[in-house]
């Protein structure tokens, strides 16, 4: 049912810098701090430009205990965030696995709208799996040129499990004509298979030159018949669709952070395969083009040289996305591809040229278990960082702290990712990374989820501890593994099931 408690202005958002356009954006300002997609960026680089948060204010932050929005369903994806002349204060769009949409007052956490889309899917319909019940899990896409938010939910319904892509209206939560796009029918028209029971949609979407594109694995347990698939579907025109898939059974695209982007090509990473003895599109980093044509040609792929040993062991190379890297050099920068996966390996990938088949530039195992988390990059002193969740294998003496990495991505022929430091994370959260103006006071931001629960913080050049969130106001419930958190130009959110949390500095 549709409940709108309040109304948006209708086009508010048009004036909005658009941080999803099919140019690389610029970073976040401070007169513009709308988080639109995952991370923030189609990059997934996860920094956020935050003026008034100095690393002595970081050790300050608190919960704003009045702060409790609450809305039906548990919360895997990550909030997204943006202002409007009708709310300067910010809106906040979440999608739930109830297949519940709303958005949230971020003052006062009061309810604006709220859409319910249809009937999640129980886990007893599904042959495995290990959410319950399935509905929106994938992070959702804002389109400021459409006033759209767009989003998979699986649905219940007589015929089974569906798949169904909406775009709904920021101005109060309708579907816009057209939608929603029902995703084994539109590909059935042309052709084409998808198994909509057996597909999972948990990676993040992307808007990427007037389509939206939503990427598909399977779910928890590798059951049944289904493929890594991106499909497309048009901004304006949701009978434009266009996909991909995996040409063996398998090779599922289901980390968090989804697709990502350098502004020219889309780049996803993909799974196991199964039921294979030569390689179809399993354990590789994948590039495709808005219309997602992909010959397997090196320039366009990389997979490494044991792809089946991978496949063997369930260590996916597709545990996090790949993230696109411009690294400061003599020449100017070298643009590069970094992919951490469940082999504990970080692959460098020359961007131009990833490379085919054990074409890596560098490889290298940097961590003990698997990385199955996105990635946050930033600079210090123009060079690049990254940091994820993981077990350091490297960590320096100075930060022997296990669960969050931090790799120096230093340039070359072959470019090296040293460990710079380690921290201590107990949990799984996806971290963030955020900077007084782009550079200063980097702060590596990350939630201890189904760990300690807590909001952590630490110093991007040295790793020191910033924040523990110790106190016990400071604890929040209702995390998933995964999570990963948002900061706007006043507060830090983080979206646990039914709620969101506020820190404000």
């Amino acid at each position: 049912m549709h409940r709108k408690t309040r109304s948006l202005l209708a086009g508010a958002v048009a004036a909005l810098v658009l941080a999803s356009a099919v140019a690389a954006p610029p970073r976040p300002a401070a007169a513009d701090d709308a988080v639109l997609v995952y991370h923030g960026q189609p990059d997934r680089a996860g920094i956020f430009t935050v003026p008034g948060l100095t690393w002595q204010r970081a050790r300050n932050i608190h919960p704003d205990a009045g702060f409790a929005p609450r809305f039906a369903g548990h919360l895997y994806a990550q909030p997204l965030f943006l202002r409007t002349p009708a709310f300067p204060a910010g809106l906040l769009l979440v999608a739930t696995e109830s297949d519940v949409v709303a958005a949230i007052d971020a003052a006062t956490g009061d309810t604006v709208w709220s859409q319910k889309l249809g009937d999640p899917v129980p886990l007893s319909a599904l042959a495995c799996g290990n959410i319950d019940p399935l509905g929106v899990t994938g992070t959702p896409a804002i389109d400021p040129a459409t006033n759209a938010i767009y989003l998979d939910a699986m649905v219940a319904g007589p015929a089974g499990p569906r798949h169904l892509v909406f775009a709904l209206s920021l101005s109060g939560g309708a579907p816009l004509p057209g939608w929603p796009v029902d995703v084994a029918a539109a590909l059935a028209a042309q052709g084409l298979a998808f198994n909509a029971p057996d597909q999972n949609q948990r990676g993040a979407l992307a808007i990427f030159q007037g389509r939206v594109f939503i990427p598909y694995g399977g779910h928890a347990g590798d059951c049944g018949d289904y493929h890594g698939w991106v499909v497309g579907i048009g901004l304006n025109d949701p009978g434009d669709v266009v996909a991909w898939s995996t040409r063996a059974r398998g090779g599922g695209i289901w980390t968090p952070g989804g697709i990502s982007s350098d502004g020219q090509s889309l780049f996803v990473a993909t799974g196991n395969t199964m039921g294979t003895n030569f390689w179809q599109d399993g354990e590789a980093v994948i590039r495709l083009h808005r219309g997602l044509r992909h010959d397997p040609h090196p320039a366009d792929f990389f997979t490494p040289r044991y792809w089946h040993l991978l496949d063997e062991r369930d260590s996916d190379l597709g545990g996090t996305y790949p993230l696109p890297l411009d690294v400061p050099n003599t020449a100017g920068s070298q643009a590069l591809v970094l992919a951490l996966g469940k082999d504990a390996h970080a692959y460098l990938l020359d961007r131009n040229n990833l490379g085919g088949l054990g074409g890596s530039l560098f490889n290298r195992i940097v961590g003990i278990g698997g990385f199955i988390a996105g990635p946050a990059a930033y600079s210090i002193n123009g060079q690049v960082h990254v940091a994820f969740q993981g077990r350091g294998a490297a960590c320096p003496a100075a930060t022997p702290a296990n669960g969050l990495i931090v790799l120096r991505i230093e340039p070359g022929e072959p470019p090296l990712a040293p460990t710079a430091w380690c921290g201590a994370l107990p949990g799984q959260g996806a971290p963030i990374v955020t900077t007084t103006d782009g550079a200063a006071n980097p702060t590596v931001w990350s939630v201890g989820a189904e760990g300690d629960n807590r909001l952590h913080g630490y110093r991007g050049d040295t790793g020191e501890p910033l924040f523990t969130g110790g106190g016990a106001g400071d604890l929040m419930a209702g995390l998933h593994h995964f999570q990963t958190l948002l900061a706007t130009q006043d507060r830090l959110y983080v979206g646990a099931d039914g709620r969101i949390y506020a820190f404000v500095f």
